[in-house]
C-alpha cells in the first residue's frame, strides 16, 4: 500500500475501503478514561435529575454506556431546551462544560424550561481523543434518517422518545489545532481526495443554522463569551472555516442538510458552540466557563424574548 504524502493510512485518490478503515481502527488507543472522567462527574448529578440510560457504543457495551438527564419537574407546557456535547468526542470542554452546566447552572432555568442533556454523545471518541466513531465514520455528519453512526441514531431516538418539541437546542464543540494536523488529513484520505491545508480560528465562534440564523440570539451568546474568552476574528478572506461571516464570531450552517447534530430537530433557537482550547490564553477551566456562558446567555435571551 502506498503512503499518501499528507496521511499515513491509504493510497492517494482513493478511497478507503474495509482495509484502510481497519488499519485506521487499529491504530487507535485509549488515552484517557471515561469512567473517571465523565462517568463518576455524573454521581455529583444524583438525585437533581432523572438520569436516563438510553444505549450503549456496540464496540463496548460494559464499557460505554449512554446517559442524558432530564429534568425532574418536566411540565409540556413549558419550551423545552436540548444541549448536546461530545459528539466529536476529542472535544473536551464539550462534554465538560455540559457537566459543569448542569452541576452550577440549570437549577435557575429549572422554573421556565423542560431540560434534556446529554453530556458525552461519544465516549469511544472521547477516550480515544478522535472526532469519527470506530467505523470512521463522523457522528457530527450523521444526524439523518436511518443513521450510519450508533451515536447519532440513538440520541435522535432518545428525542424521538420525549415525545415533545425542541424549542432550544445548543450543541457544544471545540475547533482544535488538531483539526489541521490530523482529522481533515484524514478525511481527505478516507475519501480520495486532495488534501487542501486550512486555517484554525483563533478563538471562540457560533455557527448558526443559515435556514433559521437567529441572530440576535447569536449576538447576546457571543457578547457573554467575550467576557470569559476572546473571540475568533475572521480570516483575510472574511470567513472563518471556509464560510463567511455573518457578524462578529458568527457564520451559518445548513444544518439539516449537512446532518448536524445542532439541525437534528425543529428548534426555533440551535446553535453550534467552538471554543479554541489550544490557545495559550486559556485554561481548561476557561474553556469549560466559555461553554457554560454560551448557555446560559441563550438561555437569557429566550427568556427576554418569551416575555416580550
Amino acid at each position: 500500500m502506498t503512503q499518501v504524502n499528507f496521511y499515513s493510512i491509504g493510497t492517494q485518490g482513493q478511497a478507503w475501503d474495509d482495509v484502510e478503515k481497519a488499519t485506521w481502527l487499529a491504530t487507535r488507543s485509549i488515552k484517557r478514561s471515561y469512567q473517571d472522567e465523565v462517568l463518576n462527574k455524573f454521581t455529583q448529578l444524583d438525585g437533581r435529575f432523572e438520569k436516563i440510560a438510553y444505549g450503549s457504543l456496540p464496540i463496548d457495551p460494559i464499557r460505554y454506556p449512554l446517559f442524558a438527564f432530564k429534568s425532574l419537574n418536566w411540565d409540556n407546557n413549558k419550551p423545552t431546551v436540548l444541549i448536546t456535547g461530545g459528539v466529536h468526542g476529542y472535544e473536551t470542554s464539550g462534554v465538560q462544560g455540559a457537566i459543569q452546566f448542569l452541576d452550577t447552572q440549570v437549577e435557575q432555568y429549572s422554573q421556565q424550561f423542560n431540560f434534556i442533556v446529554a453530556p458525552c454523545i461519544s465516549p469511544w471518541g472521547y477516550e480515544t481523543i478522535n472526532r469519527w466513531n470506530p467505523s470512521a465514520i463522523d457522528p457530527n455528519r450523521s444526524f439523518v434518517s436511518n443513521s450510519p453512526a450508533e451515536e447519532a441514531a440513538q440520541v435522535m431516538a432518545l428525542v424521538t422518545s420525549l415525545n415533545t418539541d425542541i424549542y432550544v437546542h445548543i450543541d457544544l464543540h471545540e475547533t482544535t489545532d488538531s483539526d489541521e494536523t490530523e482529522f481533515r488529513p484524514a478525511l481527505a484520505a478516507r475519501d480520495g481526495k486532495e488534501y487542501e491545508p486550512g486555517e484554525i480560528p483563533d478563538g471562540f465562534y457560533l455557527v448558526g443554522d443559515s435556514d433559521k440564523p437567529q441572530p440576535e440570539f447569536q449576538q447576546a451568546m457571543i457578547a457573554n463569551v467575550s467576557k470569559v474568552t476572546h473571540i475568533a476574528p475572521a480570516d483575510k478572506d472574511g470567513n472563518i472555516i471556509g464560510a463567511p461571516l455573518e457578524q462578529h464570531g458568527v457564520i451559518n450552517y445548513p444544518t439539516k442538510k449537512l446532518g448536524l447534530c445542532a439541525g437534528l430537530s425543529d428548534a426555533v433557537y440551535c446553535t453550534t458552540t467552538e471554543v479554541y482550547p489550544d490557545s495559550p490564553l486559556v485554561t481548561d477551566q476557561n474553556c469549560n466557563d466559555a461553554q457554560v456562558a454560551a448557555i446560559t446567555a441563550g438561555l437569557d435571551y429566550v427568556l427576554s424574548q418569551l416575555k416580550a
